[in-house]
């Protein structure tokens, strides 16, 4: 029975506690935050407001990291001197280059497991639409897209103004909504050849960080790629991620994997989990990655999201940020 702490008891925390609490791999034995009011998020649990408190007074076999961005690197690092492994939310950094001090955190401590919490790679639709295209089936991808087109009020920032803060959250729709997005773009369009991007702020909430961002994404295997997301829209519309291959289209919307046939004619093919209760877009997947991550700890398996396989999208989120800077075309070379 693995030991299990939480760093962080923010909104995020409510899909991961709930889901240490029914493994049956798992035992919550402490958990950590700055605001004592939480103290009696999970009664009967050891409550901390300093995780470094937290280590050194606590046998733990895995810690889950749900803190604001800006405080991933450093709660990740103090675990991992420990021997502790993580399980860190999303996004992996505020940014590439501090990404890249993780990276290197990794290669450290080669002991240690860090798993990045992209659970939309186990999303069943995504992982059928992955089978398909490697498959070969359908020909070579030449092109993908993916749009995120939801809305957060100006409450969303005002409630926790870190969300809005670029040194404390390294960005606005990019590294908080749309991650998951480019993150599925790479893994499917493979090497990243160059990007070329837009940034801007459509809602005069008057926060740093941008609330739109549009890319042209091209790689290396010659495919193209249209990436576009706001938090402006109306409502939390589906996020659509499409990809085109020679003889024919797969499509996922509204959690429903679709296959578009040369002819014209469409074919549904899976349809994803749900959580009860929870944001639609959440999905179910996070209970599958984190029980998988407890897996690997147990089996000593490396079969897990590194932190290396996260980097990709921090490098992405960058070179969109550089290009919209400068009006130029990033080579990905740079990141290399």
């Amino acid at each position: 029975m693995l030991k299990v702490a939480v760093i962080g008891l923010g909104e995020i925390s409510k899909i991961h506690l709930p889901v240490i609490e029914e493994s049956k791999n798992a035992e919550l034995v402490a958990v950590c935050d700055i605001d004592e009011t939480l103290k009696d998020t999970v009664p009967g649990v050891p409550f901390y407001t300093d995780y470094h408190e937290m280590l050194a007074n606590e046998t733990l076999d895995c810690v889950h990291i749900c803190l604001p961005h800006h405080l991933h690197y450093p709660a990740t690092k103090a675990c991992v001197e420990h021997g502790v492994h993580v399980l860190q939310e999303k996004p992996l950094a505020r940014n590439a280059e501090e990404g890249m001090n993780l990276v290197d955190l990794e290669d450290q401590y080669k002991d240690v497991k860090i798993c990045i919490c992209f659970q939309n790679r186990l999303n069943e639709t995504f992982v059928k639409l992955k089978e398909i295209v490697d498959s070969g089936e359908f020909g070579k991808v030449t092109g993908l897209k993916g749009l995120v087109t939801w809305f957060r009020p100006k409450s969303y920032y005002d409630e926790k103004p870190w969300r809005g803060i670029m040194r404390q959250a390294g960005g606005g729709v990019m590294i908080n909504q749309s991650i998951h997005t480019l993150d599925l773009m790479q893994l499917i369009g493979g090497e990243i050849d160059t990007i070329r991007g837009s940034i801007d702020n459509l809602f005069d909430y008057g926060y740093e960080v941008e609330d739109t961002a549009a890319a042209n994404i091209q790689f290396k295997n010659g495919a193209t790629g249209l990436f576009f997301a706001t938090v402006t829209n109306a409502t939390n519309s589906s996020v659509e991620f499409q990809v085109i291959l020679e003889k024919g289209k797969l499509t996922i919307k509204d959690s429903i994997l679709t296959k578009t046939n040369e002819d014209g004619t469409k074919e549904r093919i899976i349809e994803d989990s749900k959580l009860p209760g929870s944001k639609f877009y959440y999905g179910a997947s996070h209970s599958m990655l984190i029980n998988h991550f407890y897996s690997c700890i147990e089996k000593d398996s490396q079969d897990y999201i590194h932190v290396k396989d996260a980097q990709t999208s921090m490098e992405m989120i960058s070179a969109i940020r550089r290009s919209s800077e400068i009006k130029k075309t990033i080579n990905m070379e740079v990141y290399k």
